[in-house]
């Protein structure tokens, strides 16, 4: 057997630039770069390959990205991944010590999301010669344990390569779990520094042509019939799109099943833009930041078909939107673990090919007329009530929901929106409207601040490289926008144009709101001068528009809403990289969903504002339907 002789990060790389996907007889580079900052865990071993890499004039080479922030780099490189449909992703390599664990809010995002990233954090010496070495955390009882170890529980797969025999067996069961949409998630492998630069010889099978299909599973025959025949017996019908439908691109297959069965189509933060906003069957969305057509909907369901959705806390409102004492659910969901959830019928499967086959074993059968009639005429009353919220007229400072609305206005149906944590994401679940399958990026499965700029990075970047041009729009509040703003540099230096809504509003105002319901009077959350109080004093003098200046943007300033359509004009006609700076009233709410959110309030408490709030939860809290529910069978409802 021929080899070539090479270090162990000279080998990963070779690696990762000949693994390729193939679905539907496509087939593509899966390998879309990798990013990353050196410091003394990376720069001999994985920086050394990258750069040998680029010196090589091989246009295959894999492309190397420079990031601000190891924990921005991951969800630069997670968002890409999810504008791709999981067939393309990103490396990630960092330092030891905190170079790595910066990267593991990063790879729970990826985990929790279902979303692929390979990370490879520097280790300390696998030969431990040098021991303790900078950065190392030492264990008296435990001379294995390093802090990649708090890779485990946020990684579908981890390995720490400390010898290069390792490697192969390795790569190939990172890529066999990035590329499975059932396993999928962040990978860690954790590479020695000293190992990284040790060189071995290598079997050149290793770094051959590697092409990795994507199946589309489909259902069991009895198992569609029982989901079937269960669906033929309601007569209040839901289906529920979440993230699955998107990354199957299943979106057609539920279009078509949706006009067949006359079942409307509620979904998810994930599954949002499943359907166009217009579409007759869409109810838009669900749970605590549901509409109140979805909600209702949900209120009344006999029959809930969750297709592609993990079924959060926030899509069920806590256990209360199913509300119907026998309602019965069927899951149509490629990983096993969300199939079964809700006491459903199970039906694992592709989310295209499982409502391809639901539509073929449905034929000839529709919901109930009134109820699909019912379903279109409560989505149009909600879209009456999301043009008043566009047409707020407030301030300045601006209501959220009139920002919003001119946002919606002034892109195009193709472009994307990109949001994650805060007040923003609740309001845009329920009045952004979407008109394309790729235009409505919320990441709300792990919901975290300061994902926005690293993610609308990455997601341009997927549209760019894909050939798909897209105007990407980032919206973000104040608190993400101070927790990470580093990459706006990175967009500047790369030359990738995002827009950057920036809604300040002096303070955490969805936690604010929070705080107030659940009786703790907003404490903690308005940025504020300290008094002798409290932090009650006057709004502190932040200009954060001086600040994206400083890190290379353009920025504009708007304080009517003519001014903010006029600035997003102007930023869709620049070539360059544009923040908009914007203020909004934290006091002017959007339009309420009915649905509730189970956060626990004090039981016992001096404040009355706190045991009025307990008083209202324990009365929410006896709606909450158990997890446990009997099981169902093929002969407990006839057809």
């Amino acid at each position: 057997m021929s080899t070539t002789r090479l270090t162990v990060a000279q080998a990963v790389v070779r690696f990762l630039e000949a693994q390729h996907v193939e679905r539907d007889g496509e087939e593509s580079a899966f390998f879309a770069g990798c990013w990353g900052i050196f410091g003394h865990g990376n720069v001999a071993g994985i920086g050394e390959a990258l750069l040998e890499r680029a010196r090589s004039g091989d246009p295959h080479a894999l492309r190397y990205l420079q990031g601000r922030n190891e924990q921005a780099m991951v969800h630069a490189g997670v968002a890409y991944a999810r504008q791709r449909d999981r067939m393309a992703a990103f490396a990630v390599t960092a330092s030891i010590g905190p170079g790595a664990t910066n990267m593991v809010t990063g790879a729970a995002l990826a985990t929790i999301n279902r979303l692929p990233v390979l990370l490879l954090p520097g280790d300390v010496f696998a030969t431990r010669v040098a021991n303790p070495v900078l950065q190392e955390l030492e264990d008296p009882a435990d001379g294995v344990v390093s802090v990649n170890d708090s890779f485990r529980p946020v990684s579908r797969y981890w390995d720490r390569i400390t010898r290069p025999e390792q490697l192969p067996a390795a790569l190939l069961a990172a890529m066999r779990v990035l590329t499975d949409p059932a396993e999928t998630g962040a990978v860690t492998l954790c590479l020695p520094q000293d190992v990284q630069a040790e060189a071995y010889d290598w079997p050149d099978a290793l770094f051959a042509r590697r092409v990795w299909h994507v199946a589309r599973p489909i259902p069991e025959p009895a198992v569609l019939a029982q989901a079937a025949a269960l669906i033929r017996s309601a007569q209040r019908p839901l289906l529920v799109a979440g993230g699955g439908v998107i990354y199957s691109g299943a979106d057609e297959a539920l279009r078509s099943f949706a006009e067949a069965t006359g079942i409307p189509v509620a979904e998810t933060q994930a599954g949002k833009g499943s359907l166009p906003y217009d579409h007759p069957q869409a109810v838009g969305a669900i749970g605590a930041t549901g509409t109140a057509a979805a909600d209702a909907l949900a209120n009344e369901a006999d029959v809930v078909i969750g297709v592609g959705t993990r079924w959060s806390d926030f899509t069920t409102a806590s256990r209360t939107v199913f509300a119907d004492p026998d309602v019965t659910f069927v899951n149509l969901n490629v990983a096993s673990v969300d199939a079964h959830k809700q006491s459903a019928v199970p039906l694992v499967a592709d989310a295209r090919t499982g409502l391809q086959a639901l539509t073929d074993a449905l034929a000839g059968w529709r919901a109930p007329a009134e109820h699909t009639e019912d379903a279109t005429q409560r989505a149009r009353q909600w879209d009456a009530v999301v043009e008043a919220a566009y047409r707020v007229e407030h301030g300045p400072p601006l209501a959220q929901s009139a920002v919003i609305g001119a946002v919606n206005e002034e892109t195009g149906p193709r472009d994307v929106v990109v949001c994650a944590a805060g007040s923003m994401p609740g309001d845009l679940h329920k009045l952004w409207r979407t008109r394309d399958r790729k235009g409505y990026h919320v990441e709300y499965g792990y919901s975290c601040m300061g994902y926005e700029i690293a993610g609308g990075l990455g997601v341009k970047m997927a549209a760019d490289d894909a050939g798909d041009p897209r105007d990407v729009v980032v919206m973000v509040g104040d608190g993400s926008y101070l927790m990470m703003s580093t990459e706006l540099v990175t967009a500047v230096a790369e030359d990738v144009k995002i827009i950057v809504v920036l809604v300040q509003n002096h303070g955490f105002a969805s936690i604010g709101a929070l705080s107030e319901s659940v009786g703790s009077e907003r404490f903690g959350t308005r940025y504020r001068y300290r008094t002798p109080s409290g932090l009650d004093g006057d709004r502190l003098p932040v200009d954060l528009a001086a600040n994206a200046a400083s890190l290379g943007a353009e920025v504009v300033s708007a304080k009517t809403l003519e001014d903010l359509r006029a600035a997003l004009r102007r930023a869709k006609a620049s070539e360059r990289t544009t923040v908009i700076h914007v203020e909004t009233d934290p006091m002017v709410p959007a339009p309420e969903s009915p649905a509730w959110w189970d956060v626990p309030v004090a039981e016992v408490s001096t404040l009355d504002t706190t045991r009025d709030a307990r008083v209202t939860y324990e009365k929410h809290k006896q709606s909450q339907r158990h997890p446990l529910r009997p099981p169902r069978n093929q002969g407990d409802r006839q057809p």
